[in-house]
């Protein structure tokens, strides 16, 4: 037992730090081929924040925890909107102004409806998982061509500008993005099997330890990223953190265990744990588009979101 939390501590410590090196590394050489920041923020950046689910749900996948891998999903996006933007929304204000967010986030929205349609029947397909894969390369080739064409002022351009590192010699980028991808999946699968191991100890199901454990765990870079954001004053880059890996998390990990081990999906996952992340998403998109011109987030938002939190993972326990 002792030696499964060890290997799971291990792993999350590794995963966290090897993704952190991934987008070190990925967005310093973007910026020395001479990429919009607003692009490297919207792809590299919210993709490299979204490196542990993917591969964490690819390991889970391949070793037949189909359950963990969808579980890591949903309660990583839950656990993004409802812990992490609690947690810094107490800490002061978050305020949005980005018209960029104001279109990601009812993509977010559209896209979280339709992976619950295809989890609703309790299975998920391999055409199922295709075309997540198909939907995430469509909001991609957006995104890239909306930052090349868009010479708008948007602050969350001048926001990720700030973040990306300067001045990174090309060869250190690359030795970075190569440790990242060495790294992110032997610490992936240190993860997982300490997870199966604990999850054994205590008789937990596949998609318990997914939702909670494994989900809290990847989404660590998230908080990083948020808590910094605001404390830099940077609040459209906190919520776009969260925005970009929910969405990538819903198109393109969710659609691995579809690729990789496709079959039926644990009843509670697309029911209770779907309606959950479909409850905060829709809760984020009503505070930030709909609160009038203030569009803010509030402390008593981040305490009701934290609180939302604690009562889902005790509803996950119990039952």
């Amino acid at each position: 037992m002792l030696f499964n939390i060890f290997m799971l501590i291990a792993g999350l410590g590794a995963l966290v730090w090897s993704a952190d090196k991934f987008v070190y590394g990925a967005a310093a050489f973007a910026r020395n081929l001479g990429l919009p920041p607003m692009l490297i923020g919207l792809t590299i950046v919210a993709m490299g924040s979204s490196a542990p689910e993917m591969f964490v749900a690819a390991t889970a996948s391949m070793e037949g925890m189909t359950d963990t891998a969808i579980g890591n999903v949903l309660g990583s996006n839950v656990a993004n909107i409802t812990l992490i933007l609690g947690i810094t929304a107490l800490l002061g204000a978050i305020s949005v102004s980005s018209q960029t967010l104001k279109r990601e986030i009812p993509m977010m929205l559209v896209a979280t409806a339709i992976a619950g349609y295809f989890l609703h029947d309790g299975q998920l397909t391999r055409t199922e998982g295709v075309l997540l894969l198909v939907l995430f390369f469509m909001l991609m080739g957006y995104l890239i061509w909306h930052a090349v064409t868009n010479k708008q002022k948007d602050a969350l351009a001048d926001e990720a500008d700030n973040e990306i590192p300067k001045d990174v010699p090309t060869l250190r980028a690359i030795f970075w993005v190569a440790a990242g991808m060495v790294l992110l999946p032997l610490s992936a699968d240190w993860m997982v099997q300490g997870a199966v191991g604990i999850a054994k100890a205590y008789q937990l199901s596949d998609l318990v330890i997914g939702l909670t454990i494994i989900a809290v765990g990847t989404s660590l870079p998230e908080l990083a990223a948020c808590v910094a954001g605001v404390l830099k004053k940077e609040d459209d880059l906190a919520i776009g953190n969260i925005v970009g890996s929910n969405l990538f998390n819903i198109l393109a990990v969710l659609a691995l265990p579809g690729l990789i081990a496709p079959g039926a999906v644990d009843a509670a996952a697309s029911s209770r744990d779907f309606y959950m992340v479909m409850a905060t998403s829709t809760a984020l998109a009503v505070l930030i588009l709909l609160t009038g011109k203030q569009r803010q987030l509030k402390r008593w938002h981040g305490g009701v979101l934290l609180l939302t939190f604690i009562a889902y993972q005790a509803v996950i326990f119990l039952s």
